[in-house]
């Protein structure tokens, strides 16, 4: 399948590519090389493969909660440079009047 120089544009658009002069010839050959490629994966015989939407096996890698002994909030806040009422004090990411 060979693209036309309308066709390359076209898909640029959609992508949000800027082509330059001259690149749609160079991309028309590139684009119509991959679909070649293409439609040779489609003549392939896959009657006797089974669809699946994973090929590679996954499994849970995470482990079981287990509930263990923690720090307590004051252990916690130990070490904070500023803490109230049971919280981290930290500074404020934005201003709280942004006029």
């Amino acid at each position: 399948m060979t693209l036309s120089r309308d066709q390359v544009r076209h898909v640029a658009l959609l992508a949000r590519l800027g082509l330059k002069d001259g690149e749609e010839d160079f991309y028309a050959e590139q684009l119509s090389h991959i679909l070649e490629h293409i439609d040779r994966l489609g003549q392939v015989d896959t009657e006797a493969i089974p669809p699946t939407a994973q090929v590679v096996e996954m499994r849970n890698v995470m482990r079981d909660d287990v509930i263990q002994p923690s720090l307590t909030q004051e252990e916690a806040l130990a070490n904070a440079p500023e803490a109230r009422d049971g919280f981290f004090v930290v500074k404020a990411i934005q201003d709280a009047d942004p006029g």
